[in-house]
């Protein structure tokens, strides 16, 4: 039987990835953590590398940039719990892999997001675990001033829609509270 699925939105150090960890240990049993980022620089290396000391470390981790939802199921082994942090780097990843960004067809992305995303649904639905999937809420700052920007943000807030119109529950952080959007524990 499939477990909760809850997506868990907000800015930018909000309090996103903490609380989903809270949550993983009020549902409890095992836990699988799907880490979408990569250590491209030296900076980014240090916040992944901050983000492991913050996991506890019973927790088993999985690297899975792209391909998410086929990762999940080839990895789930015991796990009771998947966190995936972050769609918000997963669609950022989606854009590397489409070539050139500033040259990127937005058709392109659009497909291959939309193909990540339904994999990653099916997944949920198939896996008899809880999931809590984090993302960044995109959608309430200034319009991106560059067509980049703005094919990040419409594809992610078009992921976003899709994955709360699924889940069972959502949450939007702010400031480090949660506010309730969709459903409930």
């Amino acid at each position: 039987m499939r477990g909760e699925c809850i997506l868990i939105l907000g800015g930018v150090r909000s309090g996103k990835s903490q609380f989903a960890q809270e949550l993983a240990s009020q549902i409890g049993g095992p836990v699988l953590f799907v880490a979408t980022g990569e250590a491209l620089d030296e900076e980014m290396r240090q916040r992944i590398e901050d983000h492991k000391r913050a996991r506890p470390s019973g927790w088993r981790t999985v690297e899975a940039p792209l391909s998410v939802g086929r990762r999940i199921s080839e990895e789930i082994g015991s796990a009771e719990v998947v966190i995936l942090d972050c769609l918000t780097l997963l669609a950022s990843n989606v854009i590397g892999e489409c070539g050139d960004p500033e040259q990127v067809d937005a058709g392109l992305v659009s497909e291959k997001l939309a193909v990540e995303i339904e994999e990653l649904a099916a997944c949920i639905e198939k896996v008899e675990a809880s999931f809590i999937l984090v993302s960044n809420e995109v959608g309430m700052g200034p319009v991106p001033d560059n067509r980049l920007g703005r094919l990040y943000r419409d594809c992610l807030g078009k992921a976003n829609r899709e994955l709360a119109h699924r889940a069972d529950t959502v949450y939007f952080m702010v400031a480090g509270i949660p506010m309730r959007v969709k459903g409930g524990l």
